[in-house]
């Protein structure tokens, strides 16, 4: 993601705009609740910023599976683009808004591609497996098969992780290569021992190491560790996992920091998405090193989570509407924060809490059943939604049932 958020480093973004609505759900015979609000303007400042407070929170109820199915197949009939064929298989795409002015970008491309893995986990199907594939073609076919002509180090260990996750899936080969060359070639030019004693750049600039590269990359290697069995991938995790501890975590707390620059300076503070990969890479490094309390460190960066990255502590995850980088920021979270939950057993702890998100997520969908990123407003019909900020919904809906 080309996303320092907070360290001066100029970069444009495409906010979205007024537009047009389809209509689509008929699909499973599930009425919409329709009411009369309007979205906040977005903010352009800090991510963190809660732009609508969550209204009758106690009447939300926690979705039905059907209900996380119609909303994967929804974000489709919306976003998802054929567009040709590629050898004996398809290709395809997700426009970046349901305006259809073109494919997401890179790195946002990546996650819509592992929302529809999670929902595919949640509700297996010919249909989303195909997607899979044909959307991994699109990769291909729009951004080649390596990609050293991007600087964003955490980009290209976004695109690796989508490839591996798939591979898990489909025991396609070329997934699996796309994942190694791109995380080895990522890894050759971004870890560095000599600035701040080791740590990933975040860019080729070499001036920060964010945990939106080290905490994915941890994930990255262990998925590959355990589809190749070669355990140089499972030592680079556990070197870029004791660095990011050293540095980025407060153990105090269990607040994973953002970013650091090479004179040790914090020029970020705990977003969802970056608490989420370190939970995630705890979870994946615990079973393999249990001399070290991986557990305990996922349950501290939960708690904090909970506690301090929700408009009210235990209640519903912070809006983080800042820009088009950080609208989709809460798919992510959901992401690894269920899969921890799901594999540790701490569903007494968390459940009650991911649940409520994922019930007061679809509680504002809109007519067509989309739901944007401000989960105390409801989705407006009349504005044109990006691809990226109508992920989070998705995802933690269909991630809850890990647990469930």
């Amino acid at each position: 993601m080309k996303r320092q958020l907070n360290c001066n480093l100029p970069k444009s973004y495409i906010l979205p705009r007024s537009g047009i609505k389809l209509l689509v759900i008929a699909a499973l015979g599930l009425s919409l609740t329709i009411a009369s609000c309007k979205k906040e303007s977005l903010k352009t400042g800090s991510p963190d910023t809660i732009t609508a407070n969550p209204t009758n929170v106690a009447m939300v109820t926690f979705p039905a599976k059907s209900e996380a199915l119609l909303a994967m197949q929804v974000y489709n009939n919306h976003f998802y683009h054929q567009y040709g064929t590629y050898g004996p298989s398809y290709k395809s795409y997700y426009y970046k808004d349901d305006g259809h002015t073109g494919r997401m970008d890179f790195w946002t491309q990546q996650e819509a591609i592992e929302m529809l893995i999670d929902a595919y986990v949640a509700n297996p199907s010919t249909d989303f497996l195909n997607k899979i594939q044909y959307l991994y073609n699109g990769v291909r076919d729009g951004y080649g098969t390596l990609w050293t002509s991007n600087i964003y180090n955490d980009d290209v260990v976004w695109g690796s992780l989508m490839c591996i996750r798939a591979y898990h899936l489909t025991n396609d080969g070329g997934q699996l290569d796309m994942a190694k060359n791109n995380f080895n070639m990522m890894w050759n030019r971004a870890w560095d021992t000599t600035v701040l004693g080791g740590g990933l750049w975040w860019n080729t600039n070499n001036n920060t190491k964010n945990t939106c590269v080290n905490a994915p990359a941890v994930i990255c290697a262990m998925l590959i560790y355990q589809a190749t069995g070669d355990a140089t991938y499972k030592t680079k995790a556990k070197q870029i996992m004791d660095w990011m501890v050293s540095k980025l975590y407060d153990s105090s707390t269990g607040e994973v920091k953002g970013a650091i620059i090479p004179n040790g300076t914090i020029t970020e503070g705990a977003l969802s998405y970056t608490q989420g990969t370190f939970i995630g890479a705890c979870d994946l490094l615990r079973t393999y090193y249990p001399s070290v309390d991986y557990l305990g460190m996922g349950k501290k960066a939960m708690d904090y989570a909970k506690a301090h990255l929700c408009i009210t502590a235990g209640g519903i995850l912070n809006d983080e509407n800042g820009n088009a980088d950080t609208q989709g920021m809460k798919s992510i979270f959901a992401r690894w924060a269920c899969q921890f939950v799901q594999h540790t057993g701490t569903v007494s702890t968390y459940g009650a809490w991911l649940d409520l998100n994922a019930g007061q997520a679809w509680s504002i969908r809109n007519s067509s059943g989309l739901m944007w990123n401000t989960w105390g407003t409801r989705t407006s019909d009349t504005q044109i939604l990006n691809a990226f900020q109508t992920t989070c919904g998705v995802s933690m809906m269909n991630n809850a049932y890990l647990y469930h």
